[in-house]
């Protein structure tokens, strides 16, 4: 069963983003949606999405420069404008993708990230940037070249705070030390896809946030609807495949989404991928666990991620001013211990070698003697 809880949290229980002074809601809005051809919104729509969000108490709005080529962050910007809401709110955005066609159009090198900070402060109609996210690292620009290019932003008052996205942990663990031997500017969150069917980010970059201090800011926490239940396996697999990509087009002349369209029907950043045999495990154990607690599965699947260690906000990304209303209502839930295991057991699959050994009960065994061993928490 689940335990509804409501005093426990809600969009006005605030939290320090990471080790700073960043204070923002435990979900956060991603505007992905906002001006996004067939699986997105259109200005209508979007704008109910934002005042439902910020009118509960939210805080936290994250866009990219890539989203629906700009627009999403031109709404954005005219959505806060209009309600002089810029003093309470929170904006983060991001580059790294292509944005047009040429080498110097995507990636993270100084040419690149300072130009696109320019155009994301006109679109916002804003001075400064509160949160910055490299989108994806690009393999090339060294460490030390990212470090002194946000350096440089925040202290020019471009931005306040920056964070990773989609980024090696060993890459940002480098960038991480470099900044406190140089006394310079670390990053202070981790923004990953962590879902029920997504745990990748426990091994390597939950324990690096905890260690140096950066917030895990979960995307696609229901795996773009996967997770929400909407979707029938065998409608999905008798259905045409689909193609992956970077939504980065917008809607011509504010393109209403098609009835009863999905977000995985059609072309979506994922294509194919999600659906796999373990996935739909997953999928069927969330909503006999949903079921059996009288709650919706896309409530349960979120009150997993926001409950999860090192979790500091959660986005989401929803489609429909009422899926704000009904996602705000997961931070009232508590998983029972069954429940909890269940859903661990389902989506935890094999642990690689390499990490077994450094936790229990392999380490207990192999290292410590057989001995009951526990780590000091941090």
């Amino acid at each position: 069963m689940l335990v509804t809880e409501s005093f426990l949290m809600n969009l006005h229980s605030y939290r320090a983003l990471g080790r700073s002074g960043l204070l923002v809601s435990p979900l956060a809005l991603g505007t992905m949606t906002f001006g996004t051809p067939r699986w997105g919104l259109d200005e209508a729509d979007s704008r109910a999405v934002f005042d439902r969000y910020t009118e509960l108490g939210g805080n936290f709005v994250d866009t990219a420069d890539v989203y629906a080529g700009g627009r999403s962050e031109e709404m954005v910007g005219a959505f806060v404008a209009k309600r002089g809401l810029r003093e309470r709110l929170v904006i983060a955005t991001k580059s790294g993708f292509a944005t047009g066609q040429g080498m110097h159009q995507g990636g993270n090198g100084a040419r690149h990230v300072r130009a696109a900070v320019e155009r994301s402060l006109a679109r916002l109609r804003t001075d400064f940037i509160d949160l910055y996210w490299v989108h994806v690292w690009d393999g090339i620009t060294p460490a030390e070249e990212l470090l002194e290019t946000m350096t440089a932003l925040i202290r020019a008052g471009k931005i306040r705070y920056w964070g990773l996205s989609n980024t090696p942990a060993w890459y940002v663990a480098e960038i991480a030390t470099l900044a406190r031997l140089r006394g310079q500017p670390v990053p202070i969150g981790l923004q990953y896809f962590y879902s029920l069917v997504e745990r990748g980010v426990e091994n390597e970059h939950v324990p690096l946030g905890q260690a140096f201090g950066l917030g895990l800011v979960p995307w696609s926490p229901l795996a773009y609807g996967l997770l929400a239940g909407k979707y029938d396996r065998a409608e999905v697999e008798a259905g045409p495949a689909r193609r992956g990509g970077v939504p980065n087009q917008g809607a011509a002349n504010d393109q209403a989404r098609p009835e009863g369209d999905k977000r995985l029907d059609g072309d979506n950043p994922f294509g194919d991928m999600l659906f796999t045999d373990r996935n739909w495990r997953i999928v069927d154990v969330l909503r006999r666990v949903a079921e059996e607690a009288d709650q919706t599965p896309a409530r349960v699947a979120l009150a997993w991620v926001v409950g999860r260690p090192g979790v500091a906000s959660t986005l989401l990304g929803v489609s429909r001013a009422e899926q704000v209303t009904d996602n705000v209502a997961a931070l009232g839930l508590t998983l029972s211990a069954e429940h909890a295991a269940a859903l661990d057991a389902v989506s935890g699959g094999s642990e690689n070698l390499l990490y077994s050994l450094s936790r229990p009960p392999l380490r207990n065994q192999v290292v410590f003697g057989g001995a009951e061993v526990q780590g000091w928490q941090a």
